[in-house]
């Protein structure tokens, strides 16, 4: 199946997201002088299907906005990219799920303060009975609970691939990872399970906890992935990093490409570590996405050549 037609449909989170580069963290109670502002979407599910849309497929985005200037902001910012938000809802006198970062130059570590979107959570009746309709695979963050299990019940009995960004451990998450095909976690998320990120142990948790395919990222060192055939690891690439807002919400959409275009597990990782490194170069979670022949030359220059199986 060509790219045009390959199509990608995400339920969860979407933001607005004010972003502040700084020399430093400032102490307690002192002021900082901001060396960038930015004003950016967000969201982990939005950001990935921003990321595939750049790379050429078709994305469709399931979520929810209050009736708000940050609301406008998010549907405009998902229109331009291409997204189709017919799935998007406006929750009337509600609010939009809104976040400031604070960026440390240097180090590109950030600091997040955010704010739930305020409003009812979407439904399994706005969702529909056809929202996979065309669908080549479902994306994930679970922030949603009933909805989200719904959705991936509704995928497991299509037959749909599902993806869940497990970026924290929420209330069914690990029932809703059960439920999916891949889970692509943080570090946070394992640490919050009291999970050794070792190949051996995380094999034994992925077993206990019946998740079929888990790869736990761990920025700057890399990742790890486990499956029933076995594991392995993949270094981070070294890129000259300016912020790392966005990076895992990115990795997922690198790696549901990979999955799409039939590569193996391995070349998917690679492939996805490869679009969140090109990412972190910028400030902000979408600025830095690249297209398909940058990752690709990125890719090319550090000797890896992917096949050039179409998308399914």
């Amino acid at each position: 199946m060509s790219p045009s037609h390959t199509l990608v449909t995400g339920v969860g989170q979407c933001s607005l997201d004010y972003l502040a580069l700084v020399d430093s963290y400032p102490a307690v109670d002192t002021k900082k002088e901001v060396l960038q502002w930015s004003e950016q979407g967000g969201g982990p599910v939005a950001t990935a299907l921003v990321t595939l849309a750049r790379l050429g497929l078709r994305t469709r985005f399931h979520g929810i906005v209050g009736e708000d200037d940050a609301g406008h902001k998010i549907r405009r910012s998902l229109l331009k990219e291409g997204v189709d938000v017919s799935g998007l809802m406006t929750r009337i006198r509600g609010t939009s799920q809104v976040a400031f970062i604070a960026v440390e130059r240097g180090t590109a570590q950030r600091t997040i303060f955010w704010r739930r979107a305020k409003g009812s959570e979407l439904t399994a009746h706005e969702l529909g009975n056809r929202f996979l309709d065309g669908a080549s695979i479902l994306l994930l963050d679970g922030l949603m609970p009933e909805v989200s299990l719904f959705a991936a019940r509704k995928a497991r009995s299509m037959l749909v691939p599902s993806v869940l960004d497990a970026g924290r451990l929420r209330p069914g998450m690990l029932e809703l990872a059960r439920t999916c095909d891949y889970v692509v976690a943080s570090e946070e998320f394992a640490r919050d399970l009291d999970w050794e990120v070792t190949e051996e142990a995380l094999g034994k948790e992925r077993e206990s906890h019946g998740i079929q395919v888990l790869t736990v990222t761990r920025g700057g060192k890399g990742n790890v992935t486990v499956w029933r055939d076995g594991s392995f690891r993949v270094d981070a690439f070294a890129v000259e990093a300016v912020d790392t807002t966005g990076a895992g919400d990115v990795f997922h959409g690198g790696f549901i490409y990979g999955l799409l275009r039939q590569w193996s597990l391995r070349e998917s990782v690679i492939f996805a570590s490869a679009v969140a490194a090109l990412k972190c170069t910028e400030i902000g979670g979408r600025a830095g996405i690249p297209r398909l022949p940058e990752v690709m030359a990125f890719l090319q220059e550090r000797g890896y050549v992917f096949s050039d199986r179409s998308p399914r």
